[in-house]
Formats: structure tokens, sequence, C-alpha cells
């Protein structure tokens, strides 16, 4: 396989968002649910003006020129073509850094943070803060390839952007992650303690200790009680795609309505947000993330991810944690994030934290959401190990 890292553009054919606007226009909709509320799902009045938006006031041509605007690449790795965004920093002592979402998100999470980290002296902050910025979309998101084969899971996603940092001559480099990312950065930092200064968790993943559970922290309770509530409430999705992937995704790949329903309901409740959605993002950048699952068709691919990984990595934050990780970490609890171990419940799996926040507004997508805090705890944390 060659090494070849070749640039990228997008240049979505005009009948592509034709066929999008027709589609929407043509939905069959349900009746109203039974409740005024969200509690069995996204309210069909808010989806259908979310959807009549998108079809006839929603403009993809200015985000596309936004990050046709940023340097884009493509590079085949472990047989796979994988899509990502590679912004160097103007500042010659740069740290380089790969930063990995996760579902239902994207890299148009990062857009509002890729100046801030490349080019601190542009948006008020310090020179000696700067990273050259990675941004992968994962296998079977966005413009990568979706894998045709299994065994695409976390660890060989961790691999594969070990290779990729590797490629783009970095020897020496910081990860950070979100969601998928989490289990991603962390295992990069598991597999690649060489090059690997430090890696930053949004929030790391550790169980509940229950040697702790006889004198638990009003805060360490909440977490509890989020836990059972997700699971009892919040896991439908979970369930559908770590099981059947394949038959879920016939829809969201088919469907512009159900794909609108089946991730903006967890940007509803994932975000900090009030109880909707557009308090806390415009509806053109939840538009703007639904568009790199619509554009290149990866609902059922992006579902798989779930398949492959999911049972492993719930553990991980439910039952128990066996493995260790000693790199140095850095952590942030956002107050509306799931899941939200304590420091204490933490320790026991990271041996080697050096900056725990506990910010006091913010959701699961802490880049989109709340760039600058965001920032800050990145620059906060690697200037410990730079």
């Amino acid at each position: 396989m060659t090494d070849e890292v070749t640039p990228f553009e997008l240049d979505i054919p005009e009948a592509v968002l034709t066929d999008l606007r027709e589609r929407l226009r043509r939905t069959r909709w349900p009746e109203e649910a039974t409740v005024d509320d969200w509690s069995q799902g996204v309210p069909l009045g808010y989806l259908r003006e979310l959807c009549r938006y998108w079809a006839e006031e929603y403009d993809w041509r200015t985000t596309e020129r936004r990050l046709n605007a940023l340097p884009q690449f493509r590079t085949s790795i472990d047989g796979l073509g994988i899509h990502f965004l590679h912004v160097r920093s103007p500042h010659p002592d740069a740290l380089p850094i790969v930063l990995t979402h996760g579902w239902p998100g994207s890299v148009v999470e990062f857009l509002k943070v890729i100046g801030p980290l490349t080019d601190p002296t542009a948006h008020g902050g310090d020179a000696r803060d700067a990273f050259h910025v990675v941004c992968p979309s994962l296998p079977g998101y966005g413009f990568s390839d979706k894998p045709a084969h299994r065994g695409w899971g976390v660890e060989r996603i961790a691999k594969a952007w070990i290779r990729l940092m590797a490629r783009l001559g970095y020897e020496r480099y910081g990860a950070q992650g979100a969601d998928w990312g989490t289990t991603i950065t962390t295992l990069i930092g598991q597999n690649d303690p060489d090059h690997v200064v430090g890696i930053h968790l949004v929030p790391p993943l550790a169980a509940p200790d229950p040697a702790t559970f006889g004198d638990l922290t009003d805060a360490e309770r909440a977490a509890l009680s989020a836990l059972e509530h997700g699971q009892e409430w919040e896991d439908g999705y979970s369930l559908e795609q770590s099981t059947r992937p394949q038959t879920i995704g016939y829809g969201l790949v088919d469907s512009p309505s159900l794909l609108c329903a089946w991730i903006i309901e967890k940007f509803r409740s994932w975000t900090d947000c009030g109880g909707h959605p557009e308090n806390a993002l415009a509806r053109d950048e939840l538009l703007d993330n639904l568009m790199f699952y619509w554009l290149p068709g990866t609902g059922a691919s992006a579902a798989r991810l779930y398949w492959e990984s999911f049972k492993q990595v719930q553990r991980l934050f439910t039952a128990e944690t066996t493995d260790l990780v000693t790199v140095p970490t850095g952590c942030t609890v956002f107050p509306r994030e799931t899941p939200r171990p304590s420091r204490r419940w933490a320790e026991k799996r990271f041996t080697d934290i050096r900056h725990w926040s506990e910010p006091g507004k913010g959701g699961h997508f802490a880049a989109f959401e709340q760039p600058e805090l965001f920032v800050n705890e990145i620059c906060t944390f690697f200037r410990l190990v730079r």
C-alpha cells in the first residue's frame, strides 16, 4: 500500500443536493406523539420545521467553501482511505495534536477551535500554546472510506491514527478525543507512549468504584443516577446500532428525515441546551454535521462501529476497568456529559492525571458547544507536558 497523502476538496454535485431537497419534501410524516415533550422522541412540529429549513433555506455551499479553505487530505492506512484535516501552525514550536470525534459527530465539531489552536496569537492567546492540528474522519464516517469487512473497531482505529501521525512526520505529539475519540485517544496513549506526550479526554472513561459507595459525594450520586437514567431512557440508539446496524442503516441512508431525527435527538439529550438543541448550537451548525452523514451515505457504516466496539467500551464506564493508563492525562468533565466519573474513580485507571477540570457549562460536543472553554482546557493541560 502507498503512503501517499493527497490533497482533497469537497465538490458535491448539485444533483445530490437537489435529490436531498426532493426527499425532504416527500417525507411521509407520522402522527403527533401522545405527549407534548421529547419523552417519545423528537416532536413532530420541530422536526418538520427543521426539515423544511434543510430543504428550503440551508446552504451547503457556504460550509463546503469553509471546509475547502482548510487543508484537507486523504491517505490509505491498513487498506482504507482516511479523510483528514491537517492545519499546520505558523508558530515553529507548535505541538502536533490529533483530535478524534465520535458519533453522531464529525470533523465539523472542530471548525471553531482549529484557528485558536493553530494560531493562538491571532485569537488573543500565547504562541507557546500553538498546535499543528490533525482531525481525521473515523472509518465509515464523513469522507473516509467505509470498511468492507469486519474488524475496524477502536483498537484498529487507534493504530491507524498512530500510523497517520508518523506518516505526517510527527515523532512527538498529543492526542485528544471525545465520545469514540475518548477510547481511541486512550488506546493511542497506551500503544504509542514513546511518542505521545499526553492525552486529553472529554471525559475519561472509568467505572464507578464500589469501594466508594458507602461515602459517595453529591456529584458521584448524580453521576450514578445519570448512568441509570441513560440505560433506561437514552440507550435505544446504541442497542440498535450495536446489535443490528444494517437494519437501521437502510433508513438512515435512504431517509433524510429519519437521519435528522435519529441524530438531532442526541444533540438535544447530550448538549447543555436547557431542553432545546438550538439553545446550544445554531440550526445551520446542526445541519452541517448532518451533511457529513447524508452526503457520503454513512448512516449504516457509522452505526457499525457500535457493533464492533460498543459493548467493550460501555463496560469501561459502567462495570469495571481492568487496564491501566500510565501516559500523562488531562481530564475535562462537562456538566451535561454522560458518563461523569469522579476523579477518585478515574484515578483507579489513569495513574498520571496531571489536569482535572469540571467546567460550569457545556455538554457532550464540547468543541462545538463551548469552543473557548475547550481550547482553554487543551492548552492548560498540554502546557504541563510539552
